[in-house]
């Protein structure tokens, strides 16, 4: 009988052991069986992505957790991925997630569909009434938190600031907190959310233990309850956009209790990211004197449009210095996956002229935060924050970044790409100036010790969308006297 176990450990080796055909990626298994790379991936999954670039180039297959996954990391053959939804599909690994996190389970799970409909409500003319709904709920809050009569210093953590007044901001624009039939206050829906928040990527990644697991489950059901009146009338206090997905998810066939699920996911798709964003460009501000002048005089000759009736908030309203100052805080800080799953097999045609072979079941990622927006051939001294990297001399916006002599279409990559692209890209992007705008304009805001530099990021989040921080930064502001 003794013989019985080195058979089943053979037996074991010989149907989860992958040999590479000599047309695939260099393949790297990692020591240990099944599990593979997955524990150093999780841990930091820029400084291992790195180190598989230095080791094997552009593109290889990684084994993590069972599963096998390439990495491509030229930018220049990002668009083979971008543009072959037949041979890579993007659904599949949504729904993975959509399931993991949310406990969610669409019938009828139609991303385009979804897209289309939020396209009309967050851009062209809907646009401009959510950022004049956005802006009046951010001016309120500020005041809520601080009187424009006090005069005493206020003392806190940027992090906690930006992410709390934003995400509540937010939710009462899209979600319509107040104005819900059960009165469901803001603070009460940020408080359960930055629990859920907290273990996301754990429960991304099915690494939660039991007790752990229950207590998410614990989270999700209050955010569930709190959600649930929200969209559900037009009468109710939420955006026509909130309603109107509702309704798509009824045509669907998608019961109440699933409903709320996906108001949950939405909830976290609009207001998991702008916050961190806002911290992050605060914060290399108040660390970079000359990058805070910089916009401060920006946004002074701003103001005098503004008071000749020309809104923050309207698209023709120019603001150079501070549009690269927020794409160098992205190219900082934004590392979300490009995921896809290989549906059948694909050879991909790299823009070197290499071919490689994808195997269907695979799943193929891109990690544009080490390619191209941590390559020091596309931004030299990459790990520098500069605040004019993308403006030219003259002033007017720099868009011309090459590798290997050749121009790039994708020089940072924050918000996707193609059709699976930030539908919800303006409107982000008018929140964070115009909170940043207020903050800088009408407030006296300084680090509490004019030593302090930024803290470390969070390295569990990379892949996750926008980083956060590993502490917070300590800032006082107080509203600025009038002249």
């Amino acid at each position: 009988m003794i013989w019985i176990f080195p058979v089943l450990v053979l037996l074991c080796f010989l149907l989860t052991h992958r040999w590479r055909y000599k047309t695939e990626p260099p393949l790297d298994r990692g020591l240990i069986p099944w599990l593979g790379h997955a524990l150093e991936f999780g841990k930091d999954a820029s400084k291992f992505i790195t180190r598989m670039k230095l080791k094997h180039g552009n593109i290889f297959t990684v084994r993590a957790a069972g599963r096998y996954v390439t990495l491509l990391l030229d930018p220049h053959s990002y668009d083979e991925v971008i543009n072959d939804p037949d041979s890579l599909d993007f659904g599949r690994y949504a729904q993975v997630l959509m399931e993991r996190i949310f406990n969610l389970r669409l019938p009828l799970y139609q991303p385009e569909k979804a897209k289309t409909m939020m396209k009309r409500h967050f851009m062209g003319g809907s646009l401009s009434t959510l950022n004049s709904t956005m802006s009046r709920n951010l001016e309120t809050l500020l005041k809520t938190e601080m009187p424009l009569n006090q005069r005493n210093w206020k003392e806190e953590g940027l992090f906690h600031l930006s992410y709390s007044l934003l995400f509540k901001a937010g939710y009462l624009t899209l979600f319509g907190g107040e104005q819900n039939n059960n009165s469901t206050d803001p603070s009460r829906v940020y408080e359960e959310y930055k629990k859920l928040d907290g273990v996301l990527c754990s429960l991304a990644r099915g690494t939660l233990r039991k007790e752990e697991k229950r207590t998410a489950q614990s989270i999700q059901r209050k955010l569930w309850e709190l959600l649930a009146p929200a969209g559900l009338t037009e009468d109710s206090g939420s955006s026509l956009w909130l309603h109107a997905y509702r309704q798509l998810l009824t045509e669907d066939g998608v019961d109440e209790e699933m409903q709320r699920r996906a108001v949950l996911m939405q909830l976290w798709a609009t207001q998991g990211n702008v916050g961190p964003a806002a911290f992050w460009l605060l914060g290399y501000l108040l660390t970079n004197p000359e990058a805070l002048t910089a916009v401060k005089r920006e946004f002074g000759q701003i103001s005098q449009m503004a008071s000749s009736g020309t809104p923050l908030m309207d698209k023709s309203t120019k603001t150079p210095v501070f549009d690269s100052v927020l794409e160098e805080t992205l190219r900082l800080t934004a590392a979300p996956f490009i995921t896809r799953e290989v549906v059948r097999d694909k050879t991909l045609h790299m823009a070197d002229g290499g071919d490689y072979l994808l195997r269907k079941g695979d799943r193929l990622c891109l990690f544009p935060f080490v390619s191209p927006q941590m390559d020091p051939e596309v931004h030299p001294e990459p790990q520098k924050f500069q605040f004019n990297r993308f403006l030219n001399e003259d002033g007017s916006v720099k868009k011309d970044f090459y590798k290997g002599g050749k121009k790039l279409k994708y020089y940072t990559m924050p918000w996707g790409a193609g059709t699976n692209g930030c539908v919800g890209r303006q409107f982000a992007i008018n929140t964070i100036r115009k909170f940043v705008y207020v903050l800088l304009t009408s407030y006296d805001l300084e680090l509490c010790d004019s030593s302090d530099q930024l803290p470390e990021k969070d390295a569990s989040r990379y892949g996750f969308g926008m980083l956060q921080p590993q502490a917070d930064l300590l800032v006082r502001y107080k509203p600025r006297a009038t002249r």
